[in-house]
């Protein structure tokens, strides 16, 4: 059987991509085992434009977020399906400090599509603990992603466009056509493995450093279910007076094994944003591909033109992936270029290190 791709991986970067094709028209495959305890499964799917302690608006938001809008919408029409809710993200300020930082940040252009209000005391939050204030975040939202990824992997199943098992390496040709895979054949291979991608012989050399996030799903009746609140972890509604808390970060242990410290930690958090009694219902724990620049890692191998990578979105990826996988499909099929900051390239020089580490090995 010959496709135009084969992408390997099915997770949120890969579910995207390989929708993303389809619509362009191109035959596709995906190879996916599937894993309960993946990344974008365990993922509350926030989507926030602005990033971290220092208050940035976050890096191309004016292009990521209304492509993803579109995106979402779309693919919610195509199922019949409500898959993205936009919900305003309350930032609750920590100090005296940060709320002062924010002053002095938010007289700048480019800010006024994205902030709804500013609070210098407690805001009117229902059972809310914010008494320096905070920001109201808009243009924000939450994806259920699992949701999305099942109805995905339902319709590739129908089509018989999935093959639900481990992709085996060893099976792999390269071709002078593209990629021969056990008896299938494609023109182009796209590795969409996340954290995985550090065991991919073709692509190990890149900057990937695993990072476990733990997660928790809680009970809490009382708990306003219209808004996102942040304040050091996030509070995700995901629907029947439960929501996602999250998330931890830890690179020293890269297991997929929930902990008893972690939960201790989201806890605790959660208990200095509210006061409301909440149950803690589901602990879970995941692995996400971090990059050292914090850019995602999208391209075609430096060597061998058959294959590619689209991954290092980390928790982002719900905002980056649609017009990521929208430019890199118009660039597979040499129709635009890749923006500088997320090409491969970039590495280059850790891929020459990569062969000339292997050759003393010989």
């Amino acid at each position: 059987m010959k496709y135009d791709f084969i992408v390997v991986g099915h997770g949120l970067a890969g579910a995207i991509l390989s929708y993303t094709l389809r619509k362009r028209g191109h035959r596709v495959l995906v190879i996916d085992e599937p894993r309960p305890s993946s990344a974008s499964r365990v993922a509350a799917g926030l989507l926030n434009p602005v990033a971290g302690k220092r208050f940035a608006k976050s890096w191309l938001a004016d292009e990521f977020i209304p492509a993803a809008d579109a995106f979402y919408a779309e693919l919610g029409t195509h199922f019949g399906r409500e898959l993205y809710t936009h919900r305003p993200i309350y930032k609750i300020f920590s100090t005296i400090e940060e709320q002062n930082t924010w002053m002095a940040k938010c007289a700048s252009e480019g800010w006024q599509d994205y902030i709804l209000g500013t609070y210098t005391q407690g805001a009117s939050q229902p059972a809310v603990q914010n008494p320096h204030g905070g920001i109201l975040i808009g243009r924000g939202g939450s994806l259920l992603v699992a949701e999305m990824l099942d109805l995905l992997t339902a319709e590739l199943l129908a089509q018989n466009l999935l093959l639900p098992e481990r992709f085996e390496m060893d099976q792999l040709q390269l071709t002078g056509q593209g990629v021969r895979y056990k008896n299938l054949e494609a023109g182009h291979l796209v590795f969409c493995e996340g954290f995985q991608v550090v065991n991919n012989p073709y692509f190990k050399w890149l900057p990937i450093q695993p990072t476990k996030g733990e997660v928790l799903e809680v009970q809490a009746d009382n708990f306003n279910p219209d808004c996102i609140y942040n304040k050091a972890v996030y509070v995700v509604p995901v629907g029947a007076g439960r929501f996602r808390v999250g998330a931890t970060y830890n690179w020293r242990e890269p297991n997929e094994q929930p902990t008893e410290a972690g939960r201790q930690e989201l806890e605790e958090r959660l208990s200095q944003i509210t006061p409301t009694p909440f149950r803690t219902i589901r602990h879970l724990a995941g692995i996400r591909p971090a990059v050292r620049d914090r850019k995602p890692l999208i391209g075609v191998h430096p060597q061998f033109s058959q294959l590619s990578v689209f991954n290092g979105m980390g928790s982002k990826g719900v905002q980056m992936a649609p017009y990521l996988a929208q430019q890199f499909s118009a660039a597979l099929a040499g129709e635009a270029e890749l923006l500088p900051d997320i090409r491969i390239s970039r590495y280059l020089s850790l891929y020459y290190d990569y062969l000339k580490h292997q050759n003393t090995q010989l």
